[in-house]
């Protein structure tokens, strides 16, 4: 967005970067930053409160990955389909943020939601990445148990890279 903003987007339009290149490379730093909080977390949590993952770390660290590549990706789909940074920020919060919190099961759990409610909770990524997140950490689960969960966030994020891929335009109308 901030390119569209800067003019900078020109920049894109005139050379031979894909659009897969582009939102890729656009994703990644945010990626890599989000590992590295992740792994600054999990150190704290060992040495401020001396907690460890029951489960599977591995486990843990891949839905990490797949769920950060799914938040990412739908933060580069509402870039793709808006024009400024207000509106990009107002647009992930109304339709993410907002939902997610109430419905992912950080407030109520999911599987004491009925109806609708569920299902909303269900059409997010956070959702099943706190089913890992709970079942690694306090029920010593791992790949066996969580792998729906796990396919669930890697649909998530190929469907919105994949959405924001064609929704980016190569050259302005």
């Amino acid at each position: 967005v901030r390119e569209k903003e800067t003019g900078s987007i020109a920049n894109f339009r005139s050379t031979p970067v894909t659009r897969t290149e582009f939102i890729l490379g656009k994703q990644l730093p945010y990626v890599v930053i989000a590992l590295l909080s992740f792994v600054t977390l999990m150190m704290m949590a060992y040495g401020v409160f001396g907690v460890t993952p029951k489960g599977s770390v591995g486990t843990l660290l891949l839905g990490t990955l797949l769920y950060v590549m799914a938040a990412t990706g739908f933060g580069v789909l509402i870039s793709a389909f808006t024009r400024t940074q207000v509106a990009a920020t107002f647009a992930a919060a109304v339709i993410s943020i907002i939902p997610a919190v109430n419905f992912s099961g950080l407030l109520v759990p999911v599987s004491s939601l009925s109806g609708s409610g569920r299902l909303i909770g269900l059409a997010f990524p956070s959702a099943w990445y706190q089913q890992i997140s709970v079942g690694t950490f306090t029920k010593a689960l791992g790949f066996a148990e969580l792998w729906q969960n796990l396919l669930m966030l890697a649909g998530f994020a190929l469907f919105f890279v994949a959405v924001a891929i064609l929704a980016l335009r190569k050259q302005e109308r």
